[in-house]
């Protein structure tokens, strides 16, 4: 293969979370197919206020569990987190609008307070993650079990506005989810902590000897994990009109929110992946939701399916990062590229590192 042809091939290549979008399209095509043999129109006004809806209270979660992820921490806290934020904000409310903002905070900062305490057990008690935040969500499912039997509080009308209103067929919901995803968006590529957890992700030691604080990357990123686990209560809260403790554990947030991340493109050991990616799994999962409940799917089925996209899509990435260009030889040296799972391109002998770079 000549050089030439190889560079073509190798700016042509689509990274990972243009593989999702595309996957995404697809999945759309073939929805809108499978809508129609019902007699169903896809592209209605109500179907796409349903996959909006759908996406808002997984994409706050899968938003923040990108984070974690990226550190190559996990979070198995966050369905509790959601159910305890919808509780102590209904409760602060008691239907009363005067009191929207207190309970806002209240929610939010007790999952801040939960999230600084994940982050603490992993850097500092060296815990791995799976473990210290399965051991905290299990302190708070015990505390909801105790304390709650049921429903609890009430939300005010005009709270409720939020899970109940849209601009067209579009959700209030869906657009603050993107505005927060954007946020977090900027948050990883403009500043510093956001380049360290991408740093620390891909290696902890080359971290360390880089001179980074290792440990401030995943305690920020534990912390604004539980933020966006609490704005997803709220949706809930303001959705349902009480508080619940049931909720975050019944939608199944924990594992539905990884395997979005995953569907996405980032890769589980930390250090690569996007916001953007993690959004089109959330998308994925909703188009396909809606298209099964259109066709009255199973629901058991509707976790097989799930399932199946998850390993597919995994097995593609792995695919991916496994492929190898063999070695060209010459007369100035010879190199070999790396795939797009690596942390970077590198310059072989002989090789400018601007086309490396391309």
């Amino acid at each position: 293969m000549s050089a030439t042809a190889t560079r073509a091939r190798r700016r042509v290549r689509l990274g990972s979370t243009a593989i999702v979008y595309l996957a995404l399209l697809g999945v759309i095509v073939v929805g809108a197919v499978l809508v129609g043999s019902v007699g169903r129109n896809f592209f209605s006004d109500g179907n796409i206020r349903d996959i909006l809806t759908g996406m808002s209270v997984l994409g706050f979660v899968a938003v923040g569990q990108t984070l974690v992820i990226l550190t190559g921490s996990l979070d198995l806290s966050v369905p509790y987190v959601v159910s305890l934020s919808s509780l102590l904000a209904a409760e602060t409310m008691r239907g009363n609008p005067a009191n929207i903002a207190q309970g806002v905070l209240l929610a939010l900062g007790v999952a801040a307070l939960i999230g600084l305490g994940n982050g603490l057990i992993v850097t500092k008690l060296r815990v791995n993650g799976f473990i210290a935040t399965l051991g905290v969500g299990l302190i708070v499912k015990g505390y909801l079990d105790t304390v709650y039997k049921g429903s609890a509080g009430s939300v005010p009308r005009e709270f409720q506005l939020i899970g109940a209103t849209g601009l067209g067929p579009v959700p209030v919901s869906t657009i603050i989810m993107l505005a927060v995803a954007a946020l977090v968006f900027l948050f990883l590529r403009r500043t510093r902590t956001g380049h360290h957890i991408y740093a620390v992700g891909g290696s902890v030691d080359v971290a360390r000897l880089s001179g980074l604080h290792t440990a401030r990357p995943v305690i920020v990123a534990h912390v604004l994990c539980s933020v966006t686990a609490a704005l997803a209560g709220l949706l809930l809260a303001s959705r349902l009109g009480v508080g619940s403790p049931t909720v975050g554990s019944q939608g199944g947030y924990d594992l539905l929110s990884i395997a979005a991340v995953v569907l996405g493109g980032t890769v589980l050991a930390g250090g690569r992946g996007t916001i953007w990616g993690t959004i089109g799994g959330v998308a994925i999962f909703a188009v396909l939701d809606s298209v099964m409940s259109v066709m009255q799917v199973n629901p058991f089925l509707k976790d097989v399916v799930r399932g199946v996209v998850i390993v597919a899509a995994v097995a593609v990435y792995t695919g991916r990062a496994l492929e190898r260009r063999r070695p060209r030889f010459g007369a100035k040296g010879f190199h070999t590229t790396r795939s797009d799972s690596g942390p970077g391109p590198s310059a072989g002998p002989g090789l400018d590192p601007a086309e490396a770079a391309r």
